[in-house]
């Protein structure tokens, strides 16, 4: 057929070569495609005589360029292109979830990493071999903080109170070494560490803090990991037939009607992805709820329990229960005489006298300001939760706002045109009459450009809005301190219970008489332990002994001091 044909000219442009193959395409000629749109797309030129086009299934009936094999093509390469839009538009969020997970998690495992170092090497030089000989104590308290923020089944208050009880028994036994220290009487001495209170505030202060901090990080940490997860699931999109025919209507048949440069008008495009992406719409209430959580627990993480302003000076607070302990060591030793008996005499006397004053041989050196290990990951946690705060705020209602991100004049549509004729209508250059549906599967079931089923919700969908559900109920709990999974609520308002097991019953159980230890600041005067009928009658090896021996301490004490 020549040039000069009664048909109309068909001008066929296809975005990408493997669209349409050579078979279907092999009676359109290609004369000068290079003039008309360049080198970078392809473009089919026919004479075509008026042709009936009741063979076409989706596009206008009348004159068409298009074949029902290009149709089929055309579906194929509109789902394509659907679900790389899909992807392309997401590519940020999916992104940032992935690269923040990333952050974060290596900034809070270095930061643990520093911690314990820095821990390792001030106690090394500040108190030398007792340390060294005792330091899985420490070791064993980092191994199970960084085994519960990596998701291990740690009981963080029950962990951290064990941590104290094991230190008091072997600062127990280097303070008396002169007596011979049974694992029973250990297990005495570790049951009563909270009435004792050797450690003083220390411990409880520390606790709280702790807990709290990685309750926060590890959740957060968490949130960002389901968020990366559900955004690269959801972003997965599976067309449905109805959807690949309205897309295929929408993106392809202007192709056939000899009018490849016109796009779908603004409105047309909404309705078209509003109704293939139903389901995704779906996740936005729940999808908002979490990106709120998340938000919350950012702000724990800017707080007085920022994990990096608890865990830089934790050395420096775990000195300050030893010394504590140092200060008040003649009159924990005397209660624990009390509760616990007397233990028997190591027969070692020529060395008691190293009990005191020999354990600890200087007093801990706080860090100064330029001292302090270097920010961990080569950032601060400041400028980390900064800019997570500012992308959270930026993703809130995605989902539903997909559609408008997709239908994007430099994406799809033909944009804000002067003249609402001049787009694709899905018949014909024209314009776009239907009104713009709401979000969401329910609302779609007038949709007037696609065939939505509203009774059958997308299964996987659902499964993603639980996951989110699950996460946004833990993060809740996290910004009020809780860890879902231990939950103790025998402290009140600080957000960490005991978690010890010890409850009002260890009163009685560890009965004193109502006596009063002697005040190690009383002891200053000269004077000695103050004794009273209550610690007389109490069972006890003898009267004298323990007063004896608290003297004696208590004067190696001062000498120390």
């Amino acid at each position: 057929m020549s040039s000069a044909g009664v048909g109309p000219l068909c001008f066929l442009r296809s975005k990408v070569n493997a669209a349409v193959d050579q078979e279907v395409l092999e009676h359109i000629m290609l004369p000068a495609a290079d003039q008309l749109y360049g080198d970078a797309d392809f473009i089919f030129q026919q004479d075509l005589a008026p042709a009936h086009s009741e063979h076409l299934r989706l596009c206008p009936q009348g004159n068409t360029c298009c074949t029902s094999e290009m149709e089929d093509k055309f579906g194929q390469q509109s789902k394509w292109e659907f679900e790389n839009l899909v992807e392309e538009t997401s590519h940020d969020l999916r992104s940032t979830f992935v690269s923040r997970h990333k952050k974060f998690d290596e900034f809070f495992l270095e930061l643990l990493e520093n911690t314990e170092r820095s821990l390792n090497e001030m106690f090394v030089r500040t108190y030398g071999k007792p340390y060294m000989q005792n330091s899985e104590v420490f070791q064993n308290l980092f191994a199970e903080l960084k085994r519960y923020y990596t998701g291990g089944n740690v009981n963080l208050e029950e962990m951290l109170n064990d941590f104290w009880s094991r230190l008091l028994e072997r600062m127990f036994t280097l303070l008396n070494s002169q007596y011979i220290i049974t694992e029973d009487y250990l297990e005495c001495i570790s049951k009563y560490t909270d009435q004792l209170k050797p450690f003083g505030d220390v411990p409880r202060k520390l606790k709280a803090q702790v807990t709290r901090a990685f309750i926060a990080a590890r959740t957060f940490v968490q949130g960002l990991s389901v968020g990366r997860e559900v955004a690269n699931r959801v972003s997965k999109v599976s067309s449905t037939p109805a959807c690949i025919r309205a897309l295929t209507k929408m993106m392809y048949c202007p192709y056939c009607q000899a009018m490849p440069s016109v796009k779908p008008c603004n409105n047309y495009c909404l309705n078209v992805m509003k109704g293939c992406l139903a389901n995704q719409a779906d996740l936005d209430p729940e999808w908002n709820q979490y990106v709120d959580a998340m938000l919350l627990v950012a702000q724990r993480l800017e707080g007085p329990f920022n994990i990096e302003s608890v865990m830089e000076p934790i050395d420096v607070k775990i000195s300050e229960g030893i010394m504590n302990m140092q200060d008040n060591s003649v009159q924990v030793s005397y209660r624990v005489f009390q509760g616990c008996g007397q233990p028997k005499p190591s027969g070692m006397g020529s060395r008691s006298t190293r009990g005191v004053s020999d354990v600890f041989n200087a007093r801990f050196r706080p860090y100064s300001p330029e001292e302090r290990p270097t920010t961990a990951a080569g950032t601060s946690l400041d400028r980390l939760v900064i800019d997570i705060k500012e992308k959270l705020k930026l993703f809130k209602k995605f989902w539903s706002n997909l559609p408008e991100d997709i239908c994007q004049p430099h994406r799809v549509t033909a944009g804000n045109a002067t003249d609402d004729e001049q787009c694709w209508n899905g018949h014909t250059k024209g314009r776009y009459f239907p009104e713009v549906l709401k979000d969401g599967l329910t609302n779609q079931v007038n949709n007037p450009e696609v065939g939505v089923d509203i009774t059958r919700p997308d299964t996987f969908i659902r499964q993603q809005i639980m996951a989110l559900r699950v996460m946004t109920n833990k993060l809740k709990n996290a910004y009020n301190g809780n860890d879902i999974y231990f939950q103790d609520s025998s402290d009140e308002g600080s957000g960490s219970g005991s978690g010890s097991g010890c409850t009002e019953a260890c009163v009685t159980e560890f009965e004193f008489a109502s006596t009063e230890a002697p005040m190690v600041g009383a002891d200053r005067s000269g004077s000695g332990p103050v004794e009273d009928s209550a610690a007389a009658t109490h069972p006890a090896p003898s009267a004298v002994l323990p007063a004896s021996l608290a003297l004696l301490a208590l004067a190696l004490h001062r000498l120390w001091r």
